[in-house]
């Protein structure tokens, strides 16, 4: 049972067939003149106005690119760049994912000044603070929808609602939220969005960024002129093809898959709680996505219960796939005021469509048993348990570590 749907999704068997005669038949490229050519341009300007339906926009509002982090770097650089004689500030979180934390990073380097937002135990910011960060050199807002490690969603309307009436440009990751839940851009009050293929059963390699009309950036890669001007290269004609079926589909779909994912997650989260021991939720428990949980287990390394879980057939993951080659406490956990030790002791379960046939008993019973293992070889959990396995002071009388 695949429980990784937040790292990558499986191609849906409609989007793939929808892809196939792009590969061959209609290669065409989409720029040419010659009837080959205008099928692929025709192909890609409805991929264009089905990505444009899923999220209130227009299809000249929708840049395809290379994926959710190239739009994250298209967003913020293609902003700051633009504004450089403006203003050099820029409000985000303690726990964005690295494509907007490294690009804030390196514009670090070149003396802009970045404030990074508390998000406090729940994971979810204040918007008094954003109130409070908010300068006169400030150029940009970027923070995320839904987290990708925990899930929580962030109050993007109302932040979109203070960047507007302050006259910021206001960008949002919506990468992990499109598709599970509704994605306004109207409703949002964003002026740039990043969206990703591979998060809703489309092909890897794709993403779109939204770019509100009238609103202007600095392109990343110059050439040809394609998407406007704004992303430059010849299109991937077949992957945004499946992008927009996948997006057309998901947005069919969402109300039921919302209400189905929903259930498994709470039916989940209780008997894990209900089951194991010295067990927690990371963030808040309402403002979350209906296919995301985090787990915190007392005493245990997280990567070794990865490992004991894929031996018995489930694959799922310590937290963000882009960081699992990472030993370091996860930046987002740690980012809710957690004790880093705690911290290594996460397990992220992310649900999808198909995940309907995911047996909860079934599965927590294995993970009741791998966390078992773990804790009996855990001297974190061991070392002030006496004979009786009773919490003591250590080396008491008949203590078993003496």
């Amino acid at each position: 049972m695949y429980l990784d749907n937040s790292a990558t999704t499986q191609v849906s068997e409609e989007v793939f067939e929808e892809m196939k005669p792009y590969f061959t038949e209609e290669f065409g490229n989409p720029s040419t003149l010659y009837k080959i050519g205008r099928e692929s341009k025709k192909a890609l300007d409805q991929a264009r106005q089905r990505v444009a339906d899923a999220i209130n926009a227009k299809p000249e509002e929708i840049i395809f690119t290379g994926g959710g982090s190239e739009s994250d770097n298209l967003a913020i650089k293609g902003i700051a760049f633009k504004f450089l004689n403006q203003g050099k500030h820029i409000i985000t979180t303690e726990f964005e994912h690295p494509a907007v934390k490294e690009t804030l990073a390196y514009l670090e380097s070149l003396d802009f000044k970045v404030t990074y937002l508390p998000v406090y135990e729940n994971g979810i910011i204040k918007v008094e603070d954003l109130k409070e960060a908010i300068t006169d050199d400030t150029i940009l807002i970027t923070i995320m929808h839904g987290n990708n490690e925990i899930g929580t969603i962030q109050p993007i309307e109302e932040i979109g609602e203070i960047a507007r009436e302050k006259g910021i440009i206001f960008h949002t990751d919506a990468v992990q939220t499109f598709g599970k839940i509704e994605v306004d851009v109207e409703k949002l009050n964003v002026n740039l969005l990043s969206l990703s293929s591979h998060k809703i059963n489309g092909p890897k390699g794709v993403g779109a960024l939204y770019i509100k009309k009238g609103t202007r950036v600095i392109p990343l890669i110059h050439g040809g002129g394609q998407e406007r001007g704004i992303r430059a290269g010849t299109e991937n004609v077949a992957g945004i093809v499946g992008f927009g079926k996948a997006c057309e589909l998901a947005s069919e779909q969402l109300e039921e898959h919302h209400e189905k994912l929903s259930a498994i997650r709470d039916e989940l989260i209780e008997k894990v709680l209900g089951t194991i021991p010295e067990s927690y939720v990371n963030g808040d428990m309402e403002q979350r996505l209906p296919n995301l949980v985090n787990f915190r287990f007392k005493a245990i390394e997280g990567e070794s219960l990865i490992l004991l879980l894929d031996a018995q057939g489930y694959q799922a993951s310590t937290g963000s796939a882009c960081s699992s080659n990472k030993l370091e406490a996860s930046p987002v956990l740690t980012a809710l005021g957690l004790d880093p030790v705690d911290v290594h002791g996460s397990l992220r379960i992310s649900l999808a469509p198909e995940s309907d046939a995911f047996d909860v008993d079934e599965f927590v019973e294995t993970l009741a048993g791998a966390v078992s293992r773990l804790r009996e070889m855990s001297p974190l959990w061991n070392q002030d348990l006496d004979y009786d396995g009773v919490m003591c002071a250590k080396h008491r009388d008949n203590c078993r570590m003496c």
